[in-house]
């Protein structure tokens, strides 16, 4: 591995190494997002079209730094894109979460098989009793069940467990630490 030179307080890039803060990065690895990244990123969370000027006012910064950090934030990868939330009118009417356990090296035929079910909306390996978490999203709650009966009919699938979501309570996207906005003082 390459010597490191000092870490310093201002920015600035040595060779393959990113050093901002104190906190060196690899220039392919970790990208370092501080509080106002996280206000930027919670507030086009809110609403991805959200002028720049907008932006800029309710995070207390000037629109060429908001549109700099912006720029930032989607060259390093922190922001993959710009997408539509959809509303309650174009939704799957139910959801459910489908607890999948497989039999012994059956889960890449099993994950390559529920990739083709189109009423898998996510499909988790997760750690604990079960190995698949699968979120089935249709209108009617006959879909449902012919969706949890064939995964259920898959070779390699020991059991399901189902749960069909009653509400919504909390539904988050993006950094697990979301920033408060800054008070200005005049």
């Amino acid at each position: 591995m390459e010597p490191r030179p000092d870490v310093g307080n201002k920015p600035r890039i040595d060779g393959r190494w990113h050093f901002y803060s104190g906190i060196m990065c690899s220039m392919i690895g970790i990208m370092h997002i501080d509080a106002t990244d996280r206000l930027i990123l919670a507030l086009l969370e809110e609403n991805a079209r959200m002028p720049t000027a907008e932006l800029a006012r309710r995070a207390g910064l000037s629109r060429t730094t908001v549109q700099s950090r912006i720029e930032r934030l989607e060259r390093g990868g922190a922001i993959a894109g710009y997408a539509v939330v959809m509303g309650a009118a174009a939704r799957d009417a139910i959801r459910a979460h489908v607890m999948i356990t497989l039999a012994p090296r059956h889960v890449s035929s099993v994950e390559d098989a529920l990739r083709r079910f189109p009423e898998i909306r996510e499909l988790h390996a997760v750690s604990g009793q079960v190995d698949m978490i699968a979120v089935v999203g249709a209108q009617t709650t006959e879909a449902i069940n012919d969706a949890i009966d064939r995964i259920g009919m898959l070779e390699g699938v020991d059991r399901t467990t189902s749960a069909i979501v009653l509400a919504t309570r909390v539904m988050r996207q993006g950094p697990t630490t979301v920033a408060t906005p800054r008070h200005r003082t005049r």
